[in-house]
């Protein structure tokens, strides 16, 4: 086993080693096959999605514009480990130089921060939309969206610029990261001396669908169609969140558990990168076909109104 304990000089080159699967002989393969099949769903269920929202013009709407977002930022997570992950699983590739190991580790987490900005500026779309209905298109104008997506992007990239500022200096005492993809506390998780862990909160998500429970509850006594529409809009964004949310929880309490094996725990860490990604155009894509019915419908309803 690898010395922990001396110091890598810091003029030498740094490699790091994944430790990836423990993969009996003849499972590689398979195990291959199995990750190209994900990474394949994942590209095209976010693709197709991002396609049609930016093709169908009566989908160019903050609400689209911001899935959009988040379809960018699943093909961001499934991109930076999945193809990393079948080159080892194929072909043994273990070994990663230091500056490539630091941007996996650092659109990694980019990819979870983003996704819980973009979410958050979707619950402060869908915020104004259920509790301001008659100055929503006064409020989220062209430029307040991109605004809103933007600053997104940009706290999340900050978020992660700082957490890995705090941590480039420090010495290491070794080269195994103890995992298929590298992250920034599988890389501190090497260093020789202790590093704190981070944890990050958004308020801004549970803030807005509680206002949003709260006015839809409220409102809906009276009128139903209010407490309708609130669910209908707001419910695939709770369920995209509320999926993230433990695909994320799962990843830090595994560690909790030493009677599982490594690969079973390994298996867990890499589910962040496949289950969102692959599940969520699926929940949109809902989505689009509910809102294309409703159009419809709404607009059928306005020309045999005109009619009479």
């Amino acid at each position: 086993m690898e010395n922990q304990t001396s110091v890598i000089p810091l003029n030498q080159p740094i490699v790091f080693e994944l430790e990836g699967f423990d993969v009996q002989p003849g499972n590689g393969p398979f195990m291959f096959l199995l990750a190209l099949l994900a990474y394949i769903a994942a590209l095209l269920g976010n693709g197709v999605v991002i396609c049609v929202i930016m093709t169908d013009k009566n989908l160019h709407r903050p609400m689209f514009v911001m899935i959009c977002h988040l379809m960018v930022c699943d093909l961001l997570g499934a991109t930076m480990v999945l193809p990393r992950l079948m080159m080892d699983l194929l072909m043994g590739l273990k070994k990663i130089a230091y500056i490539p190991a630091i941007v996996q580790a650092f659109c990694a987490h980019t990819y979870g921060a983003a996704m819980s900005t973009v979410l958050a500026a979707m619950a402060y779309d869908r915020y104004v939309a259920v509790c301001e209905p008659l100055r929503y298109h006064s409020i989220m104008t062209s430029a307040r969206l991109h605004s809103c997506c933007a600053v997104a992007w940009i706290v999340a990239l900050l978020l992660i610029a700082v957490l890995f500022s705090f941590h480039m200096n420090v010495p290491l005492c070794g080269r195994l990261i103890q995992n298929v993809y590298c992250s920034n506390r599988g890389i501190l998780n090497l260093a020789c001396i202790p590093t704190p862990q981070s944890t990050w909160t958004f308020i801004i998500i549970a803030y807005s669908y509680i206002r949003i429970l709260t006015v839809s509850l409220k409102q809906g006594r009276t009128n139903r169609s209010i407490r309708s529409k609130a669910f209908q809009t707001c419910a695939p964004h709770i369920v995209v969140y509320i999926l993230f949310q433990i695909a994320s929880l799962i990843v830090i309490l595994i560690q909790r558990f030493p009677s599982l094996s490594q690969n079973m725990k390994k298996f867990f860490t890499v589910l962040i990168f496949i289950v969102p990604p692959i599940l969520n155009p699926i929940i949109y894509g809902l989505i689009k076909t509910v809102f294309s019915k409703s159009y419809w419908a709404n607009t059928a309803a306005k020309s045999s109104k005109s009619k009479i």
